[in-house]
């Protein structure tokens, strides 16, 4: 039996062979080390992460005023405490393994206690009589280190001033205990960020053996949490889960544009041995485990090592959506900074080289920091061709020399490669059946050549950023010829794999990626806010509201520099004149409203077209709005407190907050109607740190005091122009 409780000799010789690397730690006093006492989406707090050990030596406790996690490291390594400091809410109700690995087909456990005897919740007395199990992998040492960057990244690219991330990361140590399982240790790593209630773990299984060891399935995270309800009978999928815990991983797509549509790992569960629950059924969702549902299906040589999926854990002190949203873009920007650079850029739909250096001179003229050759456009990345690359580099050379940076479009997916490099179906054994039908596989001799020709593009022309319409590495590919991965089990992992490497690869180099999955906590720096692509041939009126519409929805999880909008400036899906702005000067209120709302969002969106401005008049038009949003750059890719979503019938508007700029919020009000509109708005000034009063001036004219009420908000009268906009700075 695979759980047998290790007693006698065997528990003596491990609890021997546990040690720690030289560590001197800190004893967790009494009374404990006060929390965080201001609110940390304001002020971060001055606690910062610690690793405690507890007075007998049992525990190690990870603290940074904001959460509180302890593990018990005798007999074997089990967290038993898992607190939000915020609100005193405990997570935990039962004690759970630290991993399981499935080896070979079968299923071993990373440290872990038995004998909890009621699951609904847990009485620290019980855990000194909890046994360790003879062949989960046993604890052996643990080694603490500070933080380090996940990615090396560089940016030449404006972005804010954030504060870089750092913390503490405990590694626990475990060897196999299964004799058929010699020679491979196990690392279970947890970061422990300063400034944010946030976890990152992680695994890393080493083969330091003579034999290989077929890697089915690594679950990287097992939770015994509380249930988020208590119901008599009900489906799990339909029952409320624990929100006292928001999970992130790096595995994630779908092309939904949204983290929730895009997790591959996340599976909440029942948990059977809960037997006092509540639901007759025993079939409360009150175990969650992280893990990819394909893979990762390698086969581990030696001294080959495997990395898992990184799991972010934000605990959550409230079920406000604002509150979590900004907490969840508060770990985006600690955990993943390359989203936070937002150049300005346009999308240049190009015929000829003149095009290029024509759209590169408009840029430097109005303060644009980049051209992107869009689709459709004669720049070919695939061609590796000398005269290729020279051509480019030049382009890319007279770009530079006018401070403008370049780059462009490539497609991967939605077409069909050929027979030998695109994914094949499980079922038939052909092409076809991806997500968009026909897809080449990654891991084809196609797919690692597109890999290595995008590398050579990039060294050879100096371009600055890539925007690359896939891959989608969920399509799983059955070919046992393809050189990246020998079948259908690893194929989906390898795919991944392949494609974070070319993703590091550029991000550590400074090079921008626009790409449309949610690849952002591996390189990714922007991916679209959200639309629906026909909308764009629809008239202009239609656009504006739509366009607002898409920012404020697509912003509530989304640091505005994480998405891309769009303005079609010529033809695009159809539609007619009452669609496109081309000719620019006939159009140029709607020009300038359509990059208002934008750049009032602080969101980028994909200008498309051959120019941005036809005369003299709409050069000066694009300046004033590129000054403008230069001028605020910092307070509107601060983020956003949504106020009101546009519905074409009254006023609309979202206002952006820092605490630590002088102009703590900036408010962008639009008017849809065809009359002037006078409104009563109540504005939410909690998040921009004022405490008391505040001033508000509207379009830079003079300031007006203002005083708070109790909830920190303040009630203003403002009148809106029909069919129009203004806007507040408040400080």
């Amino acid at each position: 039996m695979r759980n047998r409780i290790i007693t006698g000799v065997l528990l003596t010789i491990l609890l021997m062979t546990a040690h720690v690397h030289g560590q001197s730690l800190p004893v967790w006093g009494n009374p404990e080390p006060r929390g965080n006492k201001t609110d940390w989406l304001i002020s971060p707090p001055g606690i910062k992460a610690q690793v405690f050990k507890s007075k007998d030596g049992k525990d190690l406790i990870l603290y940074n005023g904001l959460l509180k996690r302890t593990f018990r490291i005798t007999p074997n390594v089990a967290c038993v405490d898992y607190q939000n400091l915020s609100n005193g809410r405990q997570l935990l109700r039962a004690v759970k393994a630290e991993a399981r690995l499935t080896i070979n087909g079968h299923d071993y456990n990373v440290g872990g206690l038995y004998g909890q005897k009621e699951n609904a919740y847990l009485l620290t007395a019980e855990i000194d009589h909890m046994k360790a199990g003879v062949n989960d992998f046993q604890f052996v040492d643990y080694t603490i280190n500070p933080i380090t960057p996940y990615l090396n990244w560089k940016t030449k690219f404006w972005k804010p001033q954030i504060r870089q991330a750092s913390g503490k990361v405990i590694s626990f140590r475990y060897r196999a205990a299964a004799p058929e399982l010699s020679g491979l240790e196990i690392k279970v790593n947890y970061e422990l960020y300063d400034g944010i209630p946030l976890i990152v773990k992680s695994l890393t299984i080493d083969n330091k053996g003579d034999k290989v060891f077929k890697i089915n399935r690594v679950v990287n995270e097992i939770l015994g949490v509380v249930e988020g309800e208590s119901a008599v009978v009900g489906n799990p999928d339909n029952m409320e889960k624990n929100q006292g815990i928001y999970l992130e991983t790096n595995y994630a797509f779908n092309n939904s544009m949204r983290y929730a549509q895009s997790d591959q790992t996340t599976h909440w569960k029942i948990d059977t041995t809960y037997t006092s629950q509540v639901n007759y059924d025993l079939k409360t969702p009150c175990l969650v485990e992280i893990y990819p549902e394909q893979g990762p299906g390698v086969e581990l040589k030696q001294s080959q090592v495997l990395k898992s999926v990184r799991t972010h854990e934000l605990l959550m002190d409230n079920e406000d959506r604002e509150r979590r949203g900004l907490a969840i873009r508060k770990m985006y920007s600690t955990v993943a900074p390359w989203t936070v650079a937002n150049p300005i850029f346009m999308h240049l739909v190009s015929k000829n080289d003149d095009q290029v250096r024509e759209a590169i001179d408009q840029c430097k003229e109005t303060g644009y920091e980049a051209v992107i050759l869009s689709f459709g456009s004669h720049l070919n990345m695939g061609d590796t061709s000398a005269v290729n690359l020279k051509k480019w580099k030049e382009l890319a050379d007279y770009a530079h020399s006018k401070g403008v940076s370049i780059g462009g479009y490539d497609l991967f997916s939605s077409r069909q490669i050929s027979d030998a490099d695109d994914v094949i179906d499980a079922k038939t054994g052909k092409p076809g059946g991806a997500l968009f039908g026909h897809a080449a596989c990654f891991g084809s001799a196609w797919g690692l050549a597109f890999r290595d020709k995008i590398k050579t593009f990039f060294v050879h022309t100096g371009f600055d950023i890539w925007e690359n319409d896939g891959p989608y590495p969920g399509d799983l590919c059955a070919s046992t010829t393809h050189p990246g991965h020998k079948g259908l089990d690893d194929s989906q992992w390898a795919q991944i794999e392949i494609q974070k490497e070319l993703y590091h690869w550029l991000n550590e180099r400074g090079i921008y990626i626009n790409s449309p999955d949610w690849y952002l906590l591996d390189g990714s720096n922007k991916i679209a806010m959200g639309y629906r692509e026909v909308n764009f041939s629809l008239p202009r009126e239609n656009q504006k509201i739509l366009n607002r519409q898409n920012i404020f929805d697509g912003t509530w999880e989304k640091m505005p520099s994480m998405g891309w909008g769009f303005v079609p400036l010529t033809r695009y899906q159809g539609g007619g004149a009452e669609a496109v702005l081309e000719p620019l000067s006939e159009h140029l209120k709607d020009y300038k409203a359509l990059m208002m709302e934008y750049y009032g969002s602080g969101v980028q969106a994909c200008y498309r077209g051959p120019r941005l401005y036809d005369t003299g008049k709409t050069k000066q038009t694009v300046i004033e709005v590129i000054s403008w949003y230069k001028k605020y750059r910092d307070i509107l890719n601060a983020d956003i407190i949504h106020l009101r979503r546009p519905d074409g019938r009254d006023w609309d508007g979202i206002l952006h907050v820092n605490p630590d700029l002088k102009t703590k919020g900036l408010v962008l009000l639009y008017n849809p109607t065809e009359k002037a509109i006078t409104r009563h708005i109540k504005l939410p000034l909690y998040y921009t740190g004022l405490t008391n009063t505040a001033r508000i001036s509207e379009k830079e004219g003079s300031f007006k005091l203002y005083k708070l009420n109790r909830d920190y908000s303040t009630d203003l009268t403002i009148t809106i122009p029909a069919n129009d906009y203004t806007w507040l700075t408040i400080e």
